[in-house]
């Protein structure tokens, strides 16, 4: 945020773009006040039209755009309403058809504004093409660290001499002024120690300053918004919230919806993947094969495009498109509703106690559907510190590659315990139960991190909740299937055809008398039976390490060719007749697993290192080696610890 403020202060940006909440405008103006006194070339977007509606809220924008002297254009996103004539104000304002004149309130209290006049003058003579000079001296008596630190740095003067003045003035004298201050021109450290004086003495200068910034907020609100049932709204608003954010009932209702999602994921998923295994694995698999010995297609060419690249893929379709065509859309409802920001709300404490920033609850939010999202997400979090931990354990959020594992994995073997009728509520609260212990972990590496080596003090920060909404549903499930269902299946097949090649070929390549899988397998087997899994998983783990979506399909591929369940070149065997959960285990249970693999590969699937899509974009976010090999090994190291705990303490007090 503050490199977008320092841009929108120096850069001399040919428009900003200003986005608001209709439906909350009282406290979105602040944020369109502040930047009226930077810059005049401002359009105002009244979004959320739509929900400011349905509030029965009637806004007079064309009053609201003469008292803010700048374009204000009404638009509804979700409706796609507006756009032609707030693209129209954007390239008016930025062509110089139209010139802004700003609303900007001088300061009453007398002060303040003396104090702020004093400070402009001696910026003025200090950078005489500085722009904004009584928005800077405003910052400077407020104690604002970026500026006060790029001022002391010489990065105030370097700022203003990137762009022109309004004049379009080459500033030959801006690049001297801004050489001196970087030795640390005594002038400047004057300045600073005298705002700093200033500020003692006008006393709760933020405070004030804000107090009257919020209070002319409120004012233009009130000229421009009626709303004549709005006190009702808000108070059943209220109540809600007071439920949903409560400390009593707040992780209880947050535990028992998500558990109702999984459940009604895992429950609809049957049914349809049964019905996609049956066409893909058990009709057009052998009509494949059919085909490719009517055509002669030689063996090797036939194993490798069937039992390879089409049956990892197929496979992927079967096992992951049913969950995955459940549980986004359920999600993405809450998220529309406006729920998942309560959530945040309610782990911000906690993360604040932990040593992280109450941000990172936000980047956790988004690591649930995906981790390289998160990592993009922790750009909200200025601190450095505060950053890396968040990206180092935004891991711990279960990502949209490994529900279908949780998922799949609960419904064979944890739902199996239990009779036929509790099985789907038992499976929901053990996913549930991983994803709660994925948060945990998350806590406890981050209150590590932050008294180890990411010691430091921890930021805090405001989170404005979004008013709840009636979500669209079935325009949330369209767009939810489209944009999160197949573009993830999509990522996981563009990956498992290769891996499926790659894993054919390694268990068809022969050194020997023993194929490449076996002697992989072999020799990590007694790694993976210390830590309660065996070789087959660790070698599938390997293989996708570009994507976590495949690795079920991996596991089950390796399982059937190692073990000879399939006459590999030729396909034949049970690998068609995959069409059951039941069929699954029969797979899983030929090669060897138990209760406890498949607890520990759900453990394991929540702990390991992230994808390699993941682990590049925390490179390309943090520019570090260093840490991204940390958030890598890390968590690898951490899944290594937890499933040997698990493994021999479950050998211990559980009879073989």
């Amino acid at each position: 945020m503050k490199r977008w403020r320092d841009f929108i202060l120096f850069g001399q940006p040919d428009v900003t773009l200003v986005v608001v909440d209709a439906s909350r405008l009282e406290r979105n103006l602040n944020l369109v006040l502040q930047v009226l006194e930077i810059t005049d070339r401002v359009v105002v977007c009244l979004n959320l039209m739509d929900e400011a509606r349905r509030q029965h809220l009637v806004i007079d924008e064309r009053h609201l755009a003469r008292r803010l002297g700048v374009p204000v254009v009404a638009t509804s996103a979700r409706y796609k309403q507006g756009f032609d004539e707030l693209l129209q104000s954007v390239s008016d304002v930025a062509s110089g058809k139209i010139h802004g004149n700003p609303y900007r309130k001088r300061h009453e209290l007398s002060q303040v504004k003396d104090a702020g006049d004093e400070i402009e003058s001696q910026l003025h003579s200090l950078f005489p093409a500085l722009p904004n000079a009584h928005w800077v001296a405003l910052r400077l008596l407020d104690g604002d660290e970026r500026i006060i630190q790029a001022l002391a740095q010489g990065e105030l003067g370097d700022l203003a001499r990137t762009a022109p003045n309004q004049n379009g003035a080459n500033l030959e004298l801006q690049r001297e002024q801004a050489a001196q201050v970087k030795e640390i021109d005594p002038r400047i450290q004057e300045l600073i120690n005298h705002a700093a004086r200033l500020r003692l003495q006008v006393g709760d200068f933020h405070d004030q300053l804000m107090e009257a910034t919020f209070a002319e907020a409120a004012d233009i609100a009130a000229s421009v918004v009626s709303s004549p049932d709005q006190q009702a709204r808000d108070s059943l608003e209220r109540k809600i919230d007071r439920l949903v954010t409560s400390r009593v009932w707040g992780f209880p209702l947050m535990i028992a919806l998500f558990a109702l999602v999984f459940w009604i994921t895992i429950v609809g998923a049957n049914y349809p993947s049964a019905i996609l295994a049956e066409i893909l694995l058990g009709r057009i698999f052998p009509a494949l094969h059919v085909l490719a010995n009517a055509l002669h297609v030689p063996a090797w060419l036939s194993g490798l495009l069937l039992n390879g690249v089409y049956l990892a893929t197929a496979w992927v379709v079967a096992v992951m498109l049913p969950p995955m065509a459940i549980f986004f859309p359920l999600f993405t409802l809450l998220e529309d509703f406006g729920y998942l920001p309560r959530v945040a709300f309610n782990l911000d404490n906690i993360f604040k106690k932990s040593g992280a920033h109450g941000k990172q609850s936000l980047s956790m939010m988004m690591g649930f559907g995906c981790n390289a999202a998160g990592m993009v997400a922790t750009r909200v979090i200025d601190s450095p510190r505060e950053r890396l931990i968040a990206m180092i354990t935004n891991n711990f959020a279960l990502c949209n590659g490994r529900w279908p594992t949780q998922i799949l994995l609960a419904s064979i073997f944890i739902g199996a315990l239990v009779p036929a009728s509790l099985a789907g509520a038992v499976s929901a609260l053990s996913v549930v139960g991983v994803a709660v212990l994925g948060v945990l972990l998350t806590f406890a590496l981050s209150w590590a991190l932050s008294r180890t080596v990411l010691q430091g003090e921890v930021s805090t920060f405001s989170l404005e909740l979004p008013p709840y909404r009636p979500p669209r549903v079935w325009h949330t499930i369209y767009t939810s299937f489209i944009d999160r269902t197949l573009f993830v299946l999509w990522r996981a097949v563009v990956f498992a055809a290769p891996a499926g090649a790659v894993i054919w070929l390694i268990a068809n390549i022969q050194v020997g008398g023993i194929s490449l899988a076996e002697y992989m397998v072999d020799w990590l087997n007694p790694l993976g039976v210390l830590m309660g899994l065996n070789g087959i998983i660790l070698v599938a783990y390997i293989v996708a390490i570009p994507a976590n979506e495949i690795v079920i399909p991996t596991i089950l591929m390796l399982t059937v060719l190692v073990s000879g369940m399939s006459g590999m070149g030729e396909g034949a065997g049970v690998m068609f007749k995959l069409d059951s959960n039941a069929a699954t285990m029969t797979i899983l249970s030929a090669g060897g697993w138990t209760l406890l693999t498949a607890v520990n590969v759900m453990l394991f699937s929540l702990i390991h290192n992230p994808c390699s899509t993941t682990l590049f974009t925390m490179y390309q976010e943090s520019g570090s080696r260093k840490w991204t090999a940390v958030a890598a090994l890390l968590p690898l190291a951490m899944g290594f610890v937890v499933t040997v705990f698990v493994a021999q303490v479950w050998r211990l007090f559980v009879p073989a």
